[in-house]
C-alpha cells in the first residue's frame, strides 16, 4: 500500500505539474497566439465590413451618378431638340423672307417693266408726231412753193376746216 500511496502523491504531483503545465501553456498560447489571431480576425471581420460599407456607398453612388448621367442625356436630347425647332423655324423664316423679297423684287421689276414700256410708247408717240410734223411742214413747204391754183386752194381750206371739225 506504501508503493500505491507513493505512486498516488506521484500521481498527484504529476497531475499538479501538469496542471500548472497546462495554464501556463494556455497562458501563454492565450497571450501571444490566441490574442493575436482573434485581433487580426477582428481587423478582417472591420476590413470586410469596410469594403461592403465602400461597395454599398460606390454602388449608391454610381446609381446616383447613372440617373445623372440620365438627367443630362435627356437635358441633351431636349436641348438638340430645342435647337433642331428653333433652326427650322429661322430657316422657315429666312426662306419666307426670301421669297417676299423675291416677290417684291419681280413686282419692281414689273411695275419698271410698264414704265420702260410707257415711256417707249409715249417717246414712240412724240417721235412720230414729230415726224408727222416735219413731213406736214415738208408738203406745206413744198405746197406753198408751188403755185396754187384756185381748185387746190378750196380743197385745201375744205381739208382744214374738216380737220379743226374733227378736233
Amino acid at each position: 500500500m506504501l508503493v500505491l500511496a507513493q505512486s498516488n502523491s506521484l500521481y498527484m504531483g504529476d497531475m499538479l505539474f501538469y496542471l500548472i503545465s497546462f495554464i501556463i501553456l494556455a497562458l501563454l498560447v492565450w497571450h501571444f497566439a490566441w490574442k493575436p489571431v482573434t485581433q487580426m480576425m477582428e481587423k478582417r471581420a472591420n476590413k470586410i465590413a469596410d469594403d461592403i460599407d465602400n461597395a454599398s456607398k460606390d454602388r449608391k453612388e454610381a446609381a446616383k451618378l447613372a440617373a445623372q448621367r440620365q438627367e443630362e442625356l435627356q437635358g441633351s436630347k431636349q436641348e438638340a431638340t430645342q435647337i433642331v425647332e428653333d433652326a427650322r423655324k429661322n430657316g422657315e423664316s429666312l426662306r419666307n423672307e426670301i421669297v417676299d423679297k423675291a416677290h417684291q423684287s419681280a413686282q419692281s421689276i414689273q411695275e419698271q417693266a410698264q414704265r420702260d414700256a410707257e415711256q417707249a410708247r409715249q417717246d414712240a408717240l412724240k417721235s412720230a408726231k414729230d415726224d408727222v410734223a416735219n413731213l406736214s411742214l415738208e408738203i406745206a413747204a413744198k405746197l406753198i412753193n408751188k403755185q396754187l391754183n384756185a381748185d387746190d386752194q378750196q380743197q385745201l381750206i375744205d381739208s382744214y376746216i374738216e380737220g379743226l371739225s374733227k378736233k
